[in-house]
């Protein structure tokens, strides 16, 4: 897996201090309740990272740069799509539904193509962060609603860390914003995707990865790390 490199911009600044130590201690503990040894747990890759890592190397060679390429060449865009949800289907992130509005909202040939051309852009193309990331919430908001929204942050962010767990996070909103109380990081959030609620988002990111990596066993690989210790912190499942 690649390593982090896109993540050290954001600890800089007012907000990377924006985080209470006492906090990170409980929520490291509350980690080790369930994997003692960290992220080097067996029993964490199990329960974990292994089915999230295992979507990452599917849809690495599935829909790779060249790949994805020749499938849009073709005008393979509803290909695209289904293979999409079919990798994520393998480690579940989303609610059943979340993946009908998408797939609703898909059926389309035109709507296909936009959802098609917008992700690879997003994932693959040029221009900064912010502008590929805005680009790809415009496309997702054009796309027709039926029974529930797609523009959501959910929908917004899964395919980002299962193509790219170098670069991006997965946001599920209840989840994270415990997990950043816990912590004792103000995590700006609001209900309308946005670039800089996801810019804060990448700013706790880089924040947990730059305290875990201090810590015997929380060496961070890439962001399954980061989502998974915030899932353990604010998950229903792992509360007692």
């Amino acid at each position: 897996m690649a390593r982090l490199a896109s993540l050290s911009p954001y600890t800089t600044g007012a907000r990377a201090s924006n985080v209470n130590y006492l906090g990170a201690a409980r929520c490291r503990h509350q980690f080790q309740r369930y994997y003692p040894n960290g992220f080097d747990d067996e029993v964490y890759q199990v329960a974990e990272r292994s089915v999230k890592e295992r979507a990452t190397l599917e849809w690495n060679i599935e829909l790779n740069p060249p790949a994805f390429r020749r499938l849009l060449a073709r005008g393979e865009y509803s290909r695209i799509a289904d293979t999409a949800l079919r990798v994520e289907a393998r480690c579940n992130l989303l609610f059943s539904f979340e993946k009908m509005a998408l797939r609703d909202a898909i059926r389309a040939p035109a709507d296909a193509r936009l959802f098609a051309t917008a992700l690879y852009a997003f994932l693959y193309g040029r221009g900064t962060p912010q502008r590929k990331f805005e680009a790809w919430i415009a496309a997702l908001g054009a796309l027709p609603r039926h029974q529930s929204r797609v523009l959501s942050w959910p929908l917004v962010t899964v395919f980002g860390q299962i193509a790219r767990p170098d670069a991006h996070l997965f946001l599920k909103p209840t989840v994270t914003r415990k997990a950043a109380r816990a912590y004792g990081y103000e995590f700006d959030y609001h209900s309308a995707p946005s670039w800089p609620v996801y810019r804060d988002l990448q700013t706790f990111a880089a924040i947990l990865r730059r305290d875990l990596d201090r810590k015997p066993g929380f060496r961070v690989r890439d962001m399954i790390d980061i989502q998974s210790f915030i899932w353990v912190q604010g998950s229903a499942e792992y509360q007692r």
